[in-house]
């Protein structure tokens, strides 16, 4: 079977790692992009297709899947089949604003490390896991490769993102959708709200799991990418 090119895109404060359990190459020709270099989604959006194959096969997790998004409205014709994982449609809410703005101020601060140990832990994995002491540590080591600076370029990112909600009906890819059962950062209900709106579109909730559950839950998120990847006809 010829391989799929295969796009995938991390969240916030996230690289590689976070996909690098998901044991798709054999099946796909698998390139993970930086979502870190520009501060806006449309600017990511487009530094991903100037770079990417012609057609392409596309996941994103978070903010990766806000982006994925983005590029079905910017260019559909160029995606084969979207994955959208623990992914909100929805434009920010003006507290989101508030709380990123401040995450900005102490970035700037010299208080990036504590964001991310008493804000984002506490919130971004199953409460079984915050007390593993290697998947914390692998988590730390993602968001310090990202940087400071990369993650300002995501905050603002966020902060200008459009409601993408409106163009959920014209998706017309072969599509899954992938959430962890206890994400507290874009809970169940927006997934559902995914499945509701882009035509076919496949639900599947992964339990015992957060935010980032390629990381949680990464041989049950596997075997759903590996099956997302070998069926499905293009519409």
């Amino acid at each position: 079977m010829q391989k799929v090119p295969l796009i995938l895109l991390p969240g916030t404060l996230c690289d590689e790692q976070l996909w690098e359990s998901m044991n798709l190459s054999d099946l796909a020709d698998v390139k993970v992009y930086d979502v870190s270099k520009a501060d806006t989604i449309e600017g990511i959006a487009y530094g991903i297709l100037a770079s990417a194959p012609e057609r392409f096969a596309l996941a994103g997790l978070s903010l990766g899947g806000i982006i994925s998004l983005e590029i079905m409205r910017i260019a559909p014709e160029r995606v084969i089949k979207l994955a959208l994982l623990d992914t909100n449609p929805n434009p920010p809410l003006p507290e989101q604003i508030s709380g990123w703005e401040r995450f900005i101020e102490m970035t700037n601060d010299g208080q990036f490390l504590d964001i991310l140990h008493n804000h984002l832990l506490p919130v971004l994995i199953h409460p079984d896991r915050r007390h593993d002491e290697a998947f914390v540590s692998k988590i730390i080591e993602m968001a310090e490769k990202v940087g400071e600076e990369g993650y300002i370029n995501q905050l603002k990112a966020v902060m200008t993102r459009s409601d993408q909600r409106p163009i959920l009906s014209t998706i017309q890819c072969p599509t899954m959708i992938i959430v962890g059962k206890e994400d507290a950062v874009c809970p169940v209900h927006m997934s559902e709200y995914l499945q509701e709106n882009i035509p076919d579109a496949r639900l599947e909730i992964v339990y015992q799991s957060g935010h980032l559950s390629t990381l949680e839950q990464p041989e049950k998120v596997s075997a759903l990418l590996r099956d997302w990847l070998t069926k499905g006809e293009e519409r």
